[in-house]
């Protein structure tokens, strides 16, 4: 299932979702462009998914609609320069006119991989761009991860596009060393930090092959080797992904990176903990600053209970991280606080997984049930559940975008968890 992506901010431009058939996709818009822009998943470093500017959104009709495009999309559109930029499945980035939705250029960069050569998998039929791609305003440049298909072998590569012509400025290969590129998947959203493009990769949806999570930095100028954080990195471990319904990981003031991770092979107390089903702080380097998982992470590793929501990092130094499990974890910015070292703990009143990226407005954190959002409020150390909106399953404001975040996940997205 793809997305189509609709502009939906009165003076302004964000995006929303809802699903078209496998069939090449179109984009549509609601209103014209401001001098602003949108360049990174959910709109700004942390992910916070919000824009102060924003007054009212008018979902009633579209203002155009783009030509049939190549591909599904599951990355977000952004907007930068006047346009808007989106990247399909096909391994083709477009770019669009913000004001008639015209094909400005395209620009085809490999052969994606027919879902037939992977082990496992529910993107259909092929697997190009996937995760949200992230723009460097500065260089004028856009970054996607590509899975590619060269003679007969898959491949994950980073490239950076002029956004103004299209023209392809770097390629950096980013599996990393010793992996089976056919049984990773580039589910994360991309961003930028200290001059790197972050990101995060799993497995397939099914968790059909062997594969060991990663976090990836690679310098936007393609000039060294890719960094790499591994999740369950010991011998005989393998799995936790990081993929976070397609949130990117989040970056903060001081470049550290914060990410969740799904379920790892380790099923039992016993075994030694691989950092999976967990909340990460890492530094720009890629080291491990501090980590969080509840107590019975190796039950929920058993049970497919992903943490799988980005951490929402608050402006007085909370963190607050949830999953599969449906509970909502309220961490301390200062340090994780390792296994069972949350602050507090809150039974999400939600239906069906969380999972993706979140919205923060102050204290309060938004996050992305799957049955509609639910809202819940970080205060004197205690989490508050709090009605966020009636929710409805597309459209609107049921899931949050220009009102808070994008709808993060068709009905089975890849988790790779």
């Amino acid at each position: 299932m793809a997305w189509t992506a609709s502009a939906l901010a009165a003076g302004g431009l964000s995006w929303s979702a809802a699903p078209t058939s496998a069939a090449p996709t179109a984009v549509a818009a609601s209103v014209g462009p401001t001098t602003g822009g949108w360049t990174v998943y959910h709109g700004d470093p942390l992910g916070t998914g919000t824009w102060t500017g924003l007054t009212a959104v008018n979902t009633s009709a579209p203002v155009w609609t783009s030509p049939q495009l190549d591909g599904e999309i599951y990355g977000q559109p952004h907007y930068a320069g006047g346009d808007v930029l989106v990247a399909t499945e096909n391994n083709t980035v477009y770019s669009l006119s913000a004001q008639t939705g015209s094909i400005v250029w395209s620009k085809h960069l490999a052969t994606p991989v027919p879902n037939s050569d992977l082990p496992c998998g529910n993107i259909s039929p092929v697997v190009g761009v996937t995760g949200t791609p992230v723009i460097d305003g500065s260089r004028r440049e856009l970054f996607v991860v590509a899975e590619e298909l060269t003679e007969d072998s898959v491949h994950h590569v980073l490239v950076g596009l002029d956004i103004g012509t299209g023209r392809v400025e770097v390629t950096v290969g980013v599996d990393p060393p010793g992996a089976e590129p056919a049984a990773l998947l580039q589910r994360t959203g991309l961003n930028l930090d200290a001059g790197s493009v972050v990101f995060g990769m799993g497995g397939n949806y099914g968790d059909c092959a062997a594969y060991q999570g990663r976090v990836v930095s690679v310098a936007e100028t393609g000039g060294s080797a890719a960094g790499y954080f591994t999740v369950a990195a010991g011998t005989g471990q393998d799995q936790g992904a990081v993929w976070m319904g397609g949130a990117a990981p989040a970056v903060d003031a001081s470049g550290h990176v914060w990410v969740a991770v799904g379920n790892s092979s380790a099923h039992s107390s016993a075994d030694r903990y691989d950092y999976s089903d967990s909340a990460l702080e890492l530094s720009s380097s890629l080291s491990l600053l501090s980590y969080f998982a509840p107590r019975d992470w190796a039950q929920d590793n058993a049970a497919d209970r992903d943490m799988s929501t980005v951490p929402a990092v608050l402006n007085d130094g909370q963190v607050v991280v949830a999953g599969k499990s449906r509970i909502a974890y309220l961490l301390s910015g200062g340090g994780l606080g390792g296994i069972g070292g949350q602050e507090a703990e809150l039974a999400v009143p939600c239906g069906d997984d969380i999972d993706g990226g979140v919205a923060v407005s102050g204290t309060t954190v938004y996050l992305p049930c799957l049955t509609g959002p639910v809202a819940v409020a970080a205060r004197m150390r205690r989490l508050w559940s709090e009605l966020a909106w009636p929710a409805r399953s597309t459209g609107g404001c049921g899931r949050p975008s220009a009102c808070g975040m994008t709808p993060h996940r068709p009905a089975k997205t890849p988790d790779g968890g």
